[in-house]
């Protein structure tokens, strides 16, 4: 049988009513909406970073007269 667990206590989803059924439902979605947020974070943070490193290798390139490319 699915179980929930809330608050350190273990519950049967079987045994419960429906609106406490949807209740689950709805933190179910809202857990990988949040998921998916945190992943779609961890990927904008890494661009961020992949654009700052490609802003110093052409400000180098600029002051140094040279171009670096890091392609």
């Amino acid at each position: 049988m699915p179980k929930i667990q809330i608050d350190g206590v273990e519950y049967d989803i079987e045994n419960l009513g429906e609106s406490s059924k949807q209740l689950i439902s709805n933190i179910q979605k809202i857990t990988a909406r949040i998921q998916e947020a945190q992943n779609m974070s961890a990927i904008l943070t890494k661009a961020k970073k992949a654009y700052i490193a490609d802003l110093k290798t052409e400000m180098l390139s600029a002051k140094a007269g040279l171009f670096f490319d890091n392609e």
